[in-house]
């Protein structure tokens, strides 16, 4: 059950999860587990992470664009 979109917004702005761990301060095993969608990120982590991709937090959510 996909939990979150991170990987695949990750994959249409052609962003790895190392970028994203650099710019969060985060390490790059738990962003990696945040994309497998093992563990979640917290919800203020999230907004944070939606600020970095430039994208509304409801992206990593849900499908916004009907694909």
């Amino acid at each position: 059950m996909e939990l979150n979109r991170l990987k695949v917004v990750l994959v249409e702005q052609k962003r790895t999860g190392k970028w994203l761990a650099e710019k969060l301060g985060k390490n790059e095993a738990t962003v990696s587990r945040w994309c497998a969608n093992v563990s979640q990120p917290s919800l203020e982590t999230l907004f944070a992470i939606a600020k970095a991709l430039e994208v509304d937090v409801r992206e990593l959510i849900v499908d916004t664009k009907g694909n």
